[in-house]
């Protein structure tokens, strides 16, 4: 059975990615991509689906895992009643092979383990062939082929390939499996004392540029490595999560892949990274927008593949019994086809925020501008599907969206303003553009304004809060000490909070289609620290944020939601979303700490 989805580390090459549980379990493995199919599932199953296991043969007594500094290198030891052993894992972050290191260490005693690797390729449903020679263990099925090489003795069995070995102080062993197609002959053996020591270096190198010096700085450094990690390194996509399927209720349907690239988190991400220090992936997260919209900017999906593939078409795996029975299983993901109106929003602002911060010009970004401002004057009045993704509900007017249409033309105005973008033929548009900004601002102050709840509704016309509404401030449609806006803040703490964090919307008035519950979301619990820091509430930010920051799990990570009555992490995990907003709200409260009075929203960090 799989551990709580807290208990879990991450640890990844820039390609693809595995989970690691306290006790040293390696449950989720997909190589040699984020979205490839698992070879290692017990995460959504059982150590038939493939796990990959180094347990003593005597009682563990305590367990302690920790990352080996500012890296991704994890180290686990055991506390067993013969000795203690230390664990280290990691994925050498390199473009020409995908290796899954394991070092045992014998810390003090000595330790009997047994090893046991069970691959099962196609996410827990194909069995390898396994065959052995010269010290090499080669698992094949269909397209995909793992290769064993170990400095201990391996016994490759029928349908696992195990070892049981003793470790004493000081001693060593080692254990690398690498991914190849099957029809590649298997890779050189790996010097891994090198591959440990380089795997080192090129995360402490990369720890040691970022320039955040602020009062949170463990907590987003650890987050920026996450976001580091979970970036596709040949394209510059980032993932919202590597994992599909971990449940926003247990036991419950609401189970998405989320392994592919949101433009929901375009300007959130390059503020992140922004923040940070970190200009070149930056750089390289706006180049990759640039190039997966390019071809038709008028008719964006909400997501893409890590390469900017279009069609991610979600089918059910039906043999998996999913995280703690938390059925079905879903890979790819229904919603790449849905209509959401906010995309055009986020595009144009995630290339306005990457000129304001100083990135060089993008020569498509007056084609892209044109493109889409065209396109959203036409599509502006009609009902989307929205930011969460809403299936089954029916399509709406949704505030958020609207909110995002406006900032679609806003910083569209700004392109052309600021930085002459498009020239003198876009500089003709820009009397057209700013009677539409604000027709749209009117539309929406008008119909999105519910005097009876006291609140930016989540929709014209209903009575329903949505969380998505704090991002008003955020992009300057209106300063968050706006009447309205402290209002809206006020309805949401009364009839959003849950635990004292912030759930999306009330899922118990049937408003997206779906049967069951979900736990607070952790990206809006942020936001509403966001909004406390922007309306001069700077004490009640931060402890909403150091209670935000104590949902870490022992390394650092957060998923997508809490639950506050049973006292875990939910959702896809380690989650994106959660750790950009984690980095964006430590620098907006020190911005606003600093500055002692109620900053407006055109004061605010990050965006204008």
């Amino acid at each position: 059975m799989a551990s709580r989805i807290e208990d879990y580390a991450f640890i990844g090459d820039m390609k693809g990615s595995a989970l690691v549980s306290r006790n040293a379990d390696i449950d989720w493995l997909c190589v040699p991509r984020f979205d490839s199919e698992a070879c290692l599932a017990a995460l959504l199953g059982r150590d038939e689906h493939g796990r990959w296991a180094m347990r003593p043969t005597t009682r563990v007594r305590e367990t302690r895992q920790r990352y080996r500094g500012d890296t991704l290198v994890l180290e686990t030891e055991l506390e067993c009643d013969e000795g203690v052993v230390r664990i280290v894992d990691f994925m050498t972050p390199t473009l020409d092979r995908n290796d899954v290191i394991r070092i045992v260490e014998g810390v003090s005693g000595a330790v009997t383990l047994e090893m046991v690797l069970d691959v099962r390729f196609g996410y827990g449903a194909n069995l390898p062939w396994i065959r052995c020679y010269d010290g090499l263990v080669t698992l094949v099925a269909g397209p995909d082929s793992m290769h064993l090489r170990a400095s201990v003795p391996l016994t490759a069995g029928r349908s696992r390939v195990s070892s049981t070995f003793t470790i004493r102080a000081g001693e060593q062993a080692s254990f690398v499996a690498t991914w190849t197609a099957s029809d590649r002959a298997a890779p050189q053996p790996l010097d891994v004392p090198r591959a440990l020591e380089d795997t080192e270096r090129f995360w402490l190198e990369w720890a040691s540029r970022c320039t955040y010096r602020g009062k949170w700085r463990d907590a987003v450094l650890r987050s920026l490595l996450t976001l580091k990690a979970l970036t596709y390194a040949p394209t510059g996509g980032i993932v919202a999560a590597p994992t599909t399927s971990l449940p926003e209720e247990i036991g419950g349907v609401r189970n998405w892949d989320y392994r592919f690239c949101w433009l929901r988190d375009a300007t959130l991400t390059l503020d992140a990274l922004m923040i940070g220090g970190y200009s070149d992936e930056a750089r390289a997260w706006r180049d990759w927008i640039a190039r997966t919209v390019l071809g038709d900017p008028s008719r964006l999906q909400i997501m893409y593949g890590l390469a900017g593939e279009r069609r991610l078409t979600e089918f059910e795996l039906d043999w998996l019994p999913g995280y703690e029975e938390s059925r079905p299983v879903r890979v790819g993901n229904g919603a790449w086809s849905q209509f959401q109106l906010d995309v055009y929003g986020e595009t144009i602002s995630c290339l306005y925020q990457a000129r304001r911060a100083g990135l060089p010009p993008l020569e498509e970004a007056w084609e892209i501008a044109r493109e889409v401002f065209e396109r959203v004057e036409h599509i502006w009045q009609r009902p989307d599907e929205g930011i969460w993704e809403v299936r089954g509900g029916g399509l709406r007017h949704f505030t958020h969206s609207k909110v995002m249409a406006w900032v679609a033309i806003d910083r569209s105005i700004r392109l052309v303003e600021e930085y002459g973008v498009g020239g003198d033929p876009l500089q003709s548009e820009l009397p057209h553009l700013r009677a539409l900004r604000e027709r749209i601002h009117e539309d929406v102050c008008t119909r999105a304004w519910n005097q009876g709840i006291g609140a930016f509704a989540q929709s014209y016309g209903s009575d329903a809060l949505d969380a998505s509404v704090l991002i008003i401030p955020h992009v300057g449609f209106l300063p968050a000490d706006d009447p309205r806006m402290l209002s809206t803040v006020r309805a949401i703490e009364k009839r959003l909070l849950r635990g004292g964090f912030v759930q999306r919307y009330s899922t118990g008035l049937g408003l997206d289609g779906l049967p069951g519950d979900e736990s607070p979301f952790l990206a809006c619990s942020f936001w509403l620290a966001d909004n406390y820091a922007y309306q001069g509430r700077i004490d009640d930010a931060e402890k909403l944020f150091e209670r935000l920051l104590a949902l870490q799990n022992h390394v650092g990570l957060l998923s997508e939601e809490y639950d506050p009555i049973a006292g875990r992490q939910i959702g896809n995990f380690p989650q994106a979303f959660s750790h950009l907003a984690l980095i964006f709200s430590a620098n907006a409260i020190e911005i606003c700490r600093a500055k002692k009075t109620r900053p407006r929203a055109e004061a605010q960090p990050a965006h204008p």
